[in-house]
C-alpha cells in the first residue's frame, strides 16, 4: 500500500501499525493480526478485508441520550464546513493508512454537509467526493461500499422511502441516486440500503403493506439506475429490528428474504448483517449469518457487538474470540467474502476522548477476527464437529429419507413406515460435547 504524506492528526502512530505477536506488551501493536500471513489458502488481508466506517470513527462526538459530546477532534475545528469535510477527509485516510487497512465506507452526509437546498448539497458532495477521489489514488485505498443518510435530517421524521408523503419519498430517491454516482465514481464495490427509519412508531396511522411496496419501488428504481450508469457493485440490506422506529419492516434475516422474495428483489440484493441488530432482533449473530449464508444472500459484515445488559444499539467493537470465531466460521462455509468485508461499525465509549483510543479500539477488533479466523479454519480442518453433524442428518442420505426430500413419499407411506419400524429410537443432541470440542480451539 503506498504510504500517505499528508499526516497530522494521529502523531501517535509514526507509520503504520505493526503485527509484533502474541507476547508484544505495545498497545498500538497487532497481536494476532497478521496481514500476510497464511490461512486456509488466503493471506489474512484477504479472508478479512478489514474496513473503517466514517461516521463511527471520524464524525461521533460522544454524545448520548443523556449527555453532550466529549469528543473534541482537530479535524472539526474549521468553521467553513466545507473545509471541515476536506480535513476530515485528511484525517481518515491517514488512520486508514497508519492502521493498514485497505477499504472504508461512509454515508453521503458522512463526507459532505447538507447544503442550503438539494442541488446545493449535491455540488458539495461532489466537490468532496473529487477530493477523496485523489486521497484513494494517493493511498490505494479502496472503496467498499456508500450509502446514503436517509433518517437524520427532519424530512425523513416518518421515513424516507416509506413516507406517507410522495414528495418526501422523491427526495429520498433522488438523494440515493446521488449517492449512488459517488459510490461508483469513487470505485466502490457495493452500496447498501439501510433503513433507519423505514418502519412505523404506531400502526394507528400508518398503511403497512403500502409503505412496504414502497420501500420495494425505491429499491426497483436503484436497480434500474445501476444499470443506467454502469455499476457493477452489489447492493446490501442491512437489517434491523427496530430503533429508532418501534418496527422496521426489515427487522431481520428472515424477513428481508420474505421481502425480497415478494418483491421480485431477491436477484439483486444480498444482505450486510450487523451483530448488535442480530441481539435486538432476539437472534445470536450466528443465527443471522446461517439464515442468509443458506439462503444465498449473506454478503457483508458490520463488525460490532452489543452490550445484552443494554436495550439499544451500543455500536461496541468486537473483542469476544467466540463471537468471530462462530461469524468466520460463516465466511469460510461460504467460500469466504466475494464483494463484502468486515466493516467495523463501531465506536469508541463516551469515555474515550483520546485519538490514540481509535487505533485501540480498531487493533482489538482486527485482532479478535485474526483468532477468530485461525480458529474456525482449525475447527474446518479438525472435520470433528462437522462429522458430528453429518453423522446426525445421516438418515437423510439415502432410504426413506432420500425419499422423503425427494418428493416420493406420501402421509400414507410415513404411517406405514411407523407401523413397520415402531418408535424411533432417540439420539443425543451431544451439545456439551460440541461445546467442550469448540473450547479445545479457543481455550
Amino acid at each position: 500500500m503506498p504510504s500517505y504524506k499528508a499526516m497530522a492528526y494521529f502523531p501517535e502512530v509514526s507509520g503504520t501499525v505493526a503485527y509484533e505477536g502474541p507476547t508484544s506488551k505495545n498497545p498500538l501493536a497487532f497481536k494476532h493480526y497478521d496481514p500476510n500471513k497464511v490461512v486456509g489458502g488466503k493471506t489474512m488481508r484477504e479472508h478479512l478485508r478489514f474496513t473503517v466506517c466514517y461516521w463511527h470513527t471520524f464524525k461521533a462526538t460522544g454524545s448520548d441520550p443523556f449527555g453532550l459530546p466529549t469528543m473534541v477532534r482537530g479535524w472539526d475545528a474549521a468553521s467553513d464546513p466545507i473545509e471541515r469535510a476536506k480535513n476530515t477527509m485528511d484525517a481518515a485516510f491517514e488512520f486508514f493508512t497508519k492502521l493498514g487497512v485497505e477499504y472504508w465506507c461512509f454515508h453521503d452526509r458522512d463526507i459532505a454537509p447538507e447544503g442550503t437546498d438539494f442541488a446545493d448539497s449535491c455540488k458539495i458532495l461532489q466537490e468532496v467526493v473529487d477530493y477523496a477521489e485523489v486521497k484513494q489514488k494517493e493511498t490505494g485505498v479502496k472503496l467498499l461500499w456508500g450509502t446514503a443518510n436517509l433518517f437524520s435530517h427532519p424530512r425523513y421524521q416518518a421515513g424516507a422511502s416509506t413516507n406517507p408523503d410522495p414528495n418526501v419519498f422523491a427526495y429520498a430517491a433522488a438523494q440515493v441516486k446521488h449517492a449512488m454516482d459517488a459510490t461508483h465514481k469513487l470505485g466502490g464495490i457495493g452500496y447498501t440500503f439501510w433503513g433507519g427509519r423505514e418502519g412505523y412508531d404506531t400502526l394507528w396511522n400508518t398503511r403497512m403493506q403500502h409503505e412496504r411496496a414502497q420501500f420495494a419501488r425505491l429499491l426497483h428504481m436503484a436497480v434500474n439506475y445501476k444499470k443506467e450508469i454502469g455499476f457493477t457493485g452489489q447492493f446490501y440490506i442491512e437489517p434491523k429490528p427496530m430503533e429508532p422506529t418501534k418496527h422496521q419492516y426489515d427487522s431481520d434475516t428472515e424477513a428481508c428474504l420474505n421481502f425480497l422474495r415478494e418483491f421480485d428483489l431477491m436477484d439483486h440484493l444480498k444482505l450486510n448483517l450487523e451483530t448488535n441488530h442480530a441481539t435486538l432482533a432476539g437472534h445470536t449473530m450466528q443465527h443471522e449469518l446461517r439464515a442468509a449464508r443458506e439462503a444465498g444472500i449473506l454478503g457483508s459484515v458490520d463488525a460490532n457487538t452489543g452490550d445484552e445488559l443494554i436495550g439499544w444499539d451500543t455500536d461496541q467493537f468486537p473483542t469476544n474470540v467466540y463471537l468471530t470465531t462462530q461469524i468466520m466460521l460463516e465466511i469460510l462455509a461460504m467460500g469466504g467474502f466475494t464483494t463484502g468485508g468486515l466493516n467495523f461499525d463501531a465506536k469508541v465509549r463516551r469515555q474515550s476522548i483520546d485519538t490514540e483510543d481509535l487505533f485501540y479500539a480498531h487493533i482489538g477488533g482486527m485482532d479478535a477476527f485474526a483468532r477468530g479466523l485461525e480458529i474456525a479454519q482449525a475447527i474446518i480442518d479438525d472435520g470433528r464437529l462437522e462429522a458430528v453433524v453429518e453423522e446426525r442428518y445421516s438418515g437423510w442420505s439415502h432410504g426413506f429419507g432420500e425419499k422423503v426430500m425427494s418428493g416420493h413419499r406420501t402421509f400414507a407411506d410415513c404411517e406405514d413406515h411407523v407401523l413397520r419400524h415402531g418408535e424411533p429410537v432417540r439420539k443425543s443432541g451431544r451439545q456439551e460435547r460440541l461445546e467442550n470440542l469448540i473450547n479445545e480451539f479457543i481455550l
